[in-house]
C-alpha cells in the first residue's frame, strides 16, 4: 500500500531530467529552510555593503519583481492563461513562449 504522505511521481516529471522529483517530506523542508538561510545570508551581506537608502529601495524592488515575475511563469499561465500548460522550470516557460509567439 502506498505511504500517503508520499505522492507518487508520474512518469512524465522524470522525462529529460537528471533528478527526479523530490519526495521526502524532510528533505523539501529542510531545501526550503537552506534556501531561507541563504536568502537572509546573503541580504545581511548585501546590506552591510549598501550605504544608501536608494539601493536598498532598489534591491527590494528587484527581489519583488522576481517573485512576481516567477509566480506569473508557475501559476498564473497555467492557472488563468493556458490550462494545457504545466510549469517544469524556466525552461519549460521559454520553451512555451517560444513555441506560442505570434508572427508580425
Amino acid at each position: 500500500m502506498p505511504d500517503p504522505q508520499h505522492n507518487e511521481p508520474s512518469p512524465a516529471s522524470h522525462t529529460g531530467t537528471i533528478f527526479g522529483d523530490l519526495q521526502n517530506p524532510r528533505l523539501i523542508w529542510a531545501k526550503g529552510i537552506l534556501f531561507l538561510v541563504l536568502g537572509v545570508l546573503s541580504t545581511a551581506l548585501l546590506v552591510a555593503r549598501l550605504p544608501s537608502l536608494t539601493e536598498w529601495a532598489l534591491l527590494c524592488i528587484c527581489i519583488w519583481s522576481f517573485c512576481r515575475a516567477y509566480y506569473f511563469a508557475f501559476y498564473v499561465i497555467e492557472h488563468y492563461v493556458d490550462p494545457s500548460y504545466k510549469f517544469a522550470g524556466l525552461s519549460s516557460l521559454a520553451k512555451y513562449l517560444w513555441k506560442h509567439r505570434r508572427s508580425p
